[in-house]
């Protein structure tokens, strides 16, 4: 079967490989060598976390990620993620807890040493993972080649089309909408964390994820727009000081990127496959890129191609 795949984002790579791992003649198009919404994610691999505002769906489903991405780019970080909350906030770290399952209460510092006397109690969601976005895109981009996808920025699409390109496709998806995120790339090389952790605030949650050598991204604002202009200076405040109600050691941090990016949602956030048009559509990937792409990308395959023959 003959497949061309529209887009290079984590969406776009993961479909690719899925189809080409049963059999699949893929052709992948796109002009950016990375699309920018999968290059500014977080890369957790957190689906009991992100049970606080999904669906049991995303949950669910979600599970299986990490074991995905292992079996296709190598060992992910897996320490799990540490939600905390200021003093001042712990009705939110009650609320996480009562809208999540598969964690445990703990005292913050009994897993990073670099929080004590900061945080009396925190939830510890010990299955979850991480990974640097970039390098696993990167690397998952070099399996793809090596089973035969080919990659090309212009062409015409041949045979069946896979339209992965989020945003640029709400031309043909009317009700895809933009989910602006703004983060932060930071050097503090004073601030010795080693798991994801998930700040709670009323109105600005962030979270910090380590990327090795002292580095952190810092992110997860979230607003309805589709202004895909530079980082705000508001929100670059905003996630600074979050950094810095989590560890002091973030106030002489170096800032190595700040960036925003568009990330494409349907009207119930819930990542999708779609047919329309003569192509089939997998997009809306809102905040779940990572942990949903792998999903849909297997069932897409499933439907297309049957049963696994070249994974591993």
């Amino acid at each position: 079967m003959i497949c061309t795949v529209l887009g290079a984002g984590v969406a776009g790579l993961c479909a690719a490989t899925a189809l080409a791992e049963r059999g699949a003649d893929v052709r992948v198009i796109d002009p950016r060598a990375v699309t920018a919404a999968s290059a500014l994610a977080g890369g957790m691999l957190a689906p009991f976390c992100e049970g606080e505002s999904a669906p049991d769906l995303v949950v669910r489903a979600g599970q299986d990620a990490a074991a995905w991405w292992e079996a296709r780019i190598g060992p992910l970080t897996r320490r799990g993620t540490l939600v905390l909350a200021p003093a001042r906030d712990q009705a939110e770290l009650h609320r996480f807890a009562r809208a999540t399952r598969a964690h445990e209460w703990v005292v913050p510092a009994t897993l990073e040493l670099a929080l004590e006397n900061r945080f009396a109690r925190g939830l510890y969601y010990a299955s979850e993972a991480h990974m640097d976005p970039r390098r696993a895109l990167s690397i998952l981009r070099q399996r793809a080649e090596g089973l035969g996808v080919r990659f090309a920025e212009r062409g015409s699409p041949e045979g069946q089309i896979i339209d992965c390109r989020g945003w640029a496709a709400r031309d043909l998806l009317p009700d895809l909408r933009a989910v602006r995120g703004e983060m932060l790339l930071v050097e503090a090389p004073d601030v010795p964390l080693s798991r994801t952790l998930r700040l709670l605030h009323p109105r600005f949650p962030c979270y910090i994820v380590p990327r090795g050598l002292g580095r952190y991204m810092i992110g997860a604002t979230m607003v309805e727009s589709e202004d895909s202009g530079a980082i705000t200076a508001r929100a670059a405040m905003e996630l600074l000081s979050a950094a810095y109600t989590v560890h002091p050691g973030f106030a002489e941090a170096r800032i190595l990127e700040a960036s925003a990016g568009l990330r494409p949602a349907f009207p119930d956030n819930i990542p999708a496959i779609r047919q329309t048009g003569g192509r089939i559509h997998m997009n809306g990937m809102y905040r779940h890129g990572f942990l949903m792409a792998p999903v849909l990308a297997e069932q897409l395959a499933n439907d297309l191609m049957g049963g696994l023959q070249n994974a591993g």
